[in-house]
């Protein structure tokens, strides 16, 4: 197997953000030594999230075996999993904002032998509906544990407990068409054809594009994801809905 020198987009204090956390965790387990560094760890974790990367190539890169390389990955990724804020850690961060954009993306999968639910009509193609919570700015706040792709949006949006969580603190949340119905703080576009809607309709949503249009950035990054690892934690604290994490 070849082996050669790649770039990875990412900051080099997400790099050492996570070497720490991790450097933490073998602290508090009493681990002696391993091979790796912490930051060895870090980064071959963030090469796997970022670009996919087989564990047989991640583990000829950074000199380990391919068993090694998905036992450090997933230990690192369940850490990171730990420290995800819960959605009502997150509503209370929204309610000191103006106002926030809510959105669903779908983290392609490969094919499983369980083809529906997780084939996406909308998008053709096998993947998980993730519900993203954004800033004004566009800045990640929250991201939803995974469901099979062929959850509508507004249907992900009420079992995670999106809309009674917003509503209840009274935070305005812009967000797309499918979330027609959701009610409460969610604002949504007028509905029908572009050519059927009157001109103040119109108007209402090229504003209403232009304002959620930041949303896209929290949701651009690329995530590999696994199906059997998308899962949801809970803590026992917190209102229904308020406890949920994403694994990947």
């Amino acid at each position: 197997m070849r082996v050669y020198s790649s770039g990875l987009d990412v900051s080099s204090s997400t790099l050492r953000f996570l070497a720490a956390r991790l450097r933490e965790r073998r602290e508090a387990l009493g681990t002696r030594w391993r091979r790796p560094s912490a930051g060895r760890q870090a980064l071959l974790t963030l090469a796997h999230l970022r670009n996919g990367h087989p564990y047989a190539q991640l583990g000829a890169g950074f000199i380990v075996g391919t068993t090694t390389a998905y036992r450090y990955t997933t230990e690192a990724v369940d850490l990171l999993a730990e420290l995800a804020p819960t959605l009502a850690e997150t509503v209370r961060t929204a309610s000191m904002k103006a106002f926030v954009l809510l959105d669903g993306t779908l983290l392609p999968i490969d094919r499983i032998a369980v083809d529906q639910p997780f084939y996406s009509g909308k998008h053709s193609k096998h993947g998980m509906n993730v519900q993203v919570i954004a800033d004004p700015f566009g800045r990640l706040l929250w991201a939803s544990p995974a469901l099979p792709a062929a959850v509508h949006d507004v249907r992900a949006a009420r079992e995670h407990g999106i809309v009674e969580a917003l509503t209840h603190a009274g935070v305005p949340c812009w967000a797309d068409k499918g979330y027609q119905g959701a009610e409460g703080t969610v604002r949504v576009p007028c509905r029908g054809r572009w050519e059927m809607l009157s001109t103040s309709q119109q108007a209402v949503n090229r504003s209403h594009a232009k304002i959620r249009a930041l949303v896209e950035q929290a949701v651009a990054t690329p995530v590999t994801l696994c199906p059997s690892r998308a899962v949801s934690r809970q803590r026992p604290t917190g209102p229904p809905g308020a406890a949920i994490e994403v694994t990947s």
